[in-house]
């Protein structure tokens, strides 16, 4: 099964960034997964003001996993993002379990740089 991994990490340290990853993917290649693509999108606001592990956090540093392995992995690294301090927030999402429905699924993930529509349109004119 595929899966995406939406992962807030708190803001600072970049190595703390690429340590929670690589852990996250030595789990999935341990019990025979396959990463298919790790995407950085820095860091930024966060929706609304969040408390985690005693902290208050307004900004976090996201990246995206996604992979390829079965349900118990995946609650597996659920698990232990959990119990990790510097976390946030995260979410795992199945993208498909067939392999018509995931075999063109890429490893990295776009930021969408369109603009909300309202924005875009022209100046209404009296």
């Amino acid at each position: 099964m595929l899966y995406e991994l939406i992962a807030i990490v708190r803001p600072g340290s970049l190595n703390e960034v690429r340590e929670i990853a690589r852990n996250a993917g030595a789990q999935v290649i341990r019990s025979g997964g396959v990463v298919r693509g790790y995407t950085n999108w820095g860091v930024f606001r966060l929706p609304k003001v969040t408390t985690k592990h005693q902290a208050r956090y307004s900004e976090g540093h996201h990246f995206i996993m996604r992979f390829d392995s079965s349900g118990p992995v995946q609650t597996s690294i659920r698990r232990t993002l959990g119990l990790d301090p510097r976390m946030i927030n995260f979410s795992v999402v199945k993208l498909g379990d067939k392999l018509e429905e995931i075999k063109d699924v890429e490893g990295h993930v776009q930021w969408n740089k369109i603009r909300n529509i309202v924005d875009s349109l022209p100046p209404a004119s009296n």
